[in-house]
């Protein structure tokens, strides 16, 4: 069989939200590359379909006029204001994307079907510098001092595709991972998520917040609804992994219950219908800062598990890390540089400056509220003080204030009505 051969500066595995990202900022930077996907677009991931305003930015950073489109495109992409948070006890409270933000500014957020926002990502992809190779399935990796060999099948063709840096894009069981990081990679995703689509749902909010209810049934997870156009819905239930297996728990029972007998959603959801099958997916979250780059390669996304822990938000850190990632690869392009020092500084010191801070208390704000008498307790607080309320809104969109809420002086102080 004949062996096709490629040379190119990069190569990148995936080409969901983070891959997409990369080979965007590369093409906008002229660096030729060779993106590689084994599905064929469009096709589905199973996702909670959020996105939040670190999407938007990065999309709108790349070219201004994909997010006039998206927001053109109503009755694929739901503008979103903001999310609800809903205490243990039923004690709700509606945190804006941006504190200072009017009613009639335009949405950061907005909701989407993982299918129809990766295949317009995709569709964004072709461009002098970008050779894409979808349905395509990896058959080796190897990696030397000049750098990287990756080959591939294709439509019944053999590619071996020689780059200086591989960029691991491919979701939590990322085989780049595995390959260059297989003393430390992790063998289960922290925590373990269902989704599923309804139609019908009723009380959904006039902005179209996002709504994460924490239940007293639902140790250590929550359940959400994203509303979508067109009267759907993204509904699902995430939970710590280490629970679902200690405390045997059957996720989808436990989501179906809630939904049937819940007192808080069950009327909203009398008239509603299922309208595709519960599909469940590992979530790779945040526990800590850890290698994700080395030697000619990086990791973005899902495969260098950075899903933010107390939202579950993975497609604005995935699509961040993926910009940070192409400017990394120019700077090394440029410097002739490929090495695990040079790509730390540049990536992984960058990722970890602009983000780690943001997934460190969101951690321990998961941490926290693990405890639902604590969750209790501040949103039973937040009811009887204005002042705290606000502070509560503010801690989630600013990230100087977000220190406070993981401080146990914090609680003392709300406790005592400080």
């Amino acid at each position: 069989m004949q062996l096709n051969r490629i040379e190119t500066p990069v190569v990148i595995i995936g080409a969901g939200p983070a891959g997409a990202a990369t080979s965007i900022y590369l093409s906008k930077q002229n660096i030729r590359h060779v993106i590689i996907d084994k599905d064929v677009f469009p096709r589905d991931k199973v996702c909670g379909d959020a996105c939040g305003g670190k999407t938007t930015a990065v999309i709108h950073h790349a070219n201004p006029e994909w997010v006039t489109e998206m927001r053109q495109r109503s009755n694929v992409f739901q503008p979103s204001w903001g999310m609800t948070v809903v205490a243990p006890n039923g004690k709700r409270l509606d945190i804006p994307y941006s504190a200072k933000m009017p009613e009639s500014a335009e949405a950061k957020g907005f909701i989407v079907p993982r299918m129809d926002l990766d295949n317009f990502l995709f569709e964004k992809l072709p461009s002098p510098y970008c050779t894409i190779f979808q349905g395509a399935r990896v058959e080796r990796m190897s990696n030397d001092a000049d750098g990287v060999t990756v080959t591939i099948k294709h439509n019944g063709a053999t590619y071996e595709i020689k780059a200086k840096v591989i960029v691991g894009a491919d979701g939590d069981k990322s085989i780049v991972r595995k390959h260059f990081l297989s003393g430390i990679t992790t063998a289960k995703t922290e925590a373990i998520g269902l989704r599923a689509y309804y139609e019908g749902i009723t009380e959904m909010h006039p902005h179209s917040f996002i709504e994460l209810h924490y239940f007293k049934e639902i140790p250590e997870g929550y359940f959400w609804i994203f509303p979508l156009p067109d009267g759907r819905a993204n509904v699902g239930i995430g939970m710590l992994s280490a629970t679902v297996r200690e405390k045997k728990v059957n996720l989808r029972e436990v989501m179906l219950k809630a939904i049937k007998t819940n007192p808080r959603i069950a009327h909203r959801f009398k008239n509603a219908r299922l309208l595709d099958k519960i599909q469940g997916w590992g979530v790779p979250v945040y526990t800590k800062d850890r290698p994700i780059s080395g030697n000619n390669f990086i990791l973005c996304g899902d495969s260098a598990l950075m899903v933010d822990p107390f939202s579950g938000e993975g497609i604005g850190n995935a699509m961040f890390s993926g910009m940070l990632a192409a400017n990394a690869i120019k700077k090394a392009v440029d410097a002739k540089d490929y090495s695990e020092g040079f790509f730390k500084k540049e990536y992984e010191t960058e990722f970890y400056k602009e983000l780690g801070a943001e997934l460190k208390h969101n951690g321990k704000l998961q941490r926290v509220f693990r405890y639902q008498w604590v969750f209790n307790m501040v949103f039973n607080k937040a009811y009887k003080s204005i002042t705290l309320k606000r502070l509560i809104i503010c801690m989630f969109t600013d990230i100087s204030l977000q220190k406070q809420i993981s401080k146990p002086s914090f609680y003392l102080k709300v406790l005592f009505n400080r």
